[in-house]
């Protein structure tokens, strides 16, 4: 579990396929700290650590259906990813309670500067049966992207809008975000309970 706080920017120093798998190594300033079995979480995804490398950098493995459901498989040597540890229980949840369980990409659609913070619109495809599934987001509501928690605003059945201050956008890969970028997006997991329980009737 992760509370979406983002600690870190992680760089990848390496990927290896190995048949529908992809090893990703990276490097981050807490990679000596780590231990393997570890969660984390990248661009929000949950993957376990599998190598602590002698280079000072960690590895993890993304299976095929990750890679398909989340924008790690476009991740290239050198590129920035956001990183959290998991969130320990008698902590503060600063954010909201995020599983790492990318449900689909999002693309960026839009940037508009707002004096100093900046607003960034993304679509994602929908339809009626993952709406029934809890894939929506609402006014003021929690979303996850790319690992980071933020707040809804302007949501639509099918695009929504968050405003990123400067801290966010230096210490995250909103930082590397433009009109067009492919982002990982989880819904909160409040909101699929529901769907779920309205589903049955219950």
């Amino acid at each position: 579990m992760f509370s979406g706080i983002v600690e870190e920017m992680a760089t990848v120093t390496a990927l290896e396929k190995d048949r529908e798998n992809v090893n990703l190594s990276l490097s981050c300033s807490f990679s000596e700290e780590l231990k393997i079995d570890q969660s984390l979480a990248h661009n929000g995804v949950c993957l376990t650590v599998v190598a602590i490398n002698p280079n000072g950098t960690y590895t993890v493995t993304a299976m095929r259906e990750t890679l398909e459901r989340s924008n790690l498989g476009l991740l290239q040597v050198g590129d920035r990813v956001n990183v959290e540890r998991s969130m320990l229980m008698n902590g503060r949840l600063d954010g909201h309670l995020v599983q790492g369980h990318v449900d689909l990409t999002a693309r960026c659609i839009a940037m508009e500067d707002a004096e100093g913070s900046t607003y960034f619109t993304f679509e994602y495809e929908a339809n009626r049966e993952m709406a029934s599934k809890g894939y929506f987001t609402v006014e003021k509501g929690s979303v996850t992207v790319n690992g980071v928690s933020l707040t809804v605003c302007d949501p639509t059945d099918h695009s929504f809008s968050v405003a990123i201050i400067p801290y966010t956008m230096e210490h995250t890969n909103f930082c590397t975000l433009k009109v067009g970028s492919v982002v990982n997006i989880e819904f909160d997991i409040l909101g699929k309970y529901i769907a779920r329980l309205m589903e049955r009737g219950t």
